[in-house]
């Protein structure tokens, strides 16, 4: 809460009292006090709660003489008035405050899974340098159902960036699990196609329904030569000689976990990587984001304009972009993945 709403109940008070006095007599301005310990609920504890009632309570007692009321007495119904929202506002404040512990203890829970989750990448791994940007849609969620890992191996640098279906705490946990036979498998396996055919046996057994997962990895086994798999997930952009194309697959594939549906085997396809070159891997959150007209985000438009920007800047500068098309909030996570290979 702001500083305005912890001395709001001071204002409120001083306030009513200079009413009170200028009406004259009369108790019909004192039931008002009532409002000051409502108002330090919000933003104070129980005990300044009680202090602001027993306050309103003798502030009214001497309001009320000063303005000619008969007695006490007289006074009674509206001062028991304040007495009785000061004892709720109280109750109301300890309840206030014990929430906000347990979304404090929730928070620092979900700050440890997104640790977990998507642990933060490393600005370079073997010969690649790299940048991430993240956002997931829920309000105040760290992590959702886009993901993305990268990791070091003796087959060189891998990288995934992924999309589960859906939203919620079972997405988050889908999520955890293809991360966690994802930097596995790619780490024992010599061949990418392996390491697709762990995630997909895996997501076989735990997702339920018609869950599934689109997918998109990568490797880096020498410098020079990029390898990709791409299960059913939105199109690598790569940037070559600053100009941006769409890397197709030769064969598509349904996602993940849909995979003993196709006739079609997942391939591995292999570009050139040159120095200077850089590969953007992202999640549909990004190319989904539509304007007030309906219009796509047209990253690759995006990206052709930004290829020749620093490496470290590039990602801020596409989301801030993205966010302004979308009107400041977006409908869906969005993951981004830039890689480069440094020039020499």
């Amino acid at each position: 809460m702001s500083r305005a709403a912890a001395i709001l109940p001071f204002v409120f008070t001083a306030v009513v009292s200079v009413i009170a006095v200028a009406a004259g007599p009369g108790l019909r301005w004192l039931s008002m006090l009532a409002a000051a310990p409502s108002l330090a609920a919000a933003r104070h504890g129980p005990r300044t709660v009680v202090a602001f009632g027993v306050f309103s309570i003798v502030l009214g007692v001497l309001l009320g003489e000063r303005s000619g009321s008969p007695s006490v007495a007289f006074q009674a119904p509206v001062l028991s008035g304040v007495a009785v929202v000061t004892v709720v506002s109280a109750w109301l404040s300890a309840l206030r405050q014990r929430r906000e512990r347990e979304l404090v203890a929730v928070r620092s829970v979900a700050e440890a899974a997104q640790e977990a989750i998507l642990a933060p990448v490393p600005e370079e791994v073997g010969p690649l340098r790299l940048s991430v940007h993240y956002t997931a849609a829920a309000t105040e969620a760290t992590v959702g159902g886009d993901l993305y890992g990268v990791v070091q191996t003796p087959y060189g640098p891998r990288a995934l960036v992924a999309d589960v279906r859906g939203k919620g705490l079972q997405a988050v946990s889908t999520a955890a699990l293809v991360l966690g036979v994802f930097r596995e498998a790619a780490y024992d396996e010599p061949d990418l196609l392996r390491v697709v055919q762990r995630m997909e046996h895996s997501l076989r057994r735990n997702l339920e329904g018609d869950d599934f997962v689109t997918a998109v990895l990568t490797g880096f086994p020498c410098p020079g030569q990029l390898q990709i798999v791409n299960c059913g997930h939105v199109l690598p952009l790569l940037v070559h000689r600053r100009t941006v194309c769409a890397l197709e697959p030769s064969s598509p594939v349904p996602p993940l976990g849909l995979l003993d549906l196709a006739d079609a085997e997942p391939t591995l396809d292999t570009v050139d990587f040159a120095p200077g070159d850089r590969l953007l891997l992202y999640t549909d959150g990004v190319t989904e984001a539509r304007d007030d007209t309906g219009t796509f985000f047209p990253l690759d438009e995006q990206l052709q304009k930004h290829c020749a920007d620093p490496f470290d800047s590039t990602l801020d500068v596409l989301h801030e972009e993205l966010l302004q098309h979308n009107g400041g909030r977006l409908d869906d996570d969005a993951a981004l993945l830039l890689i480069e290979r440094p020039g020499v």
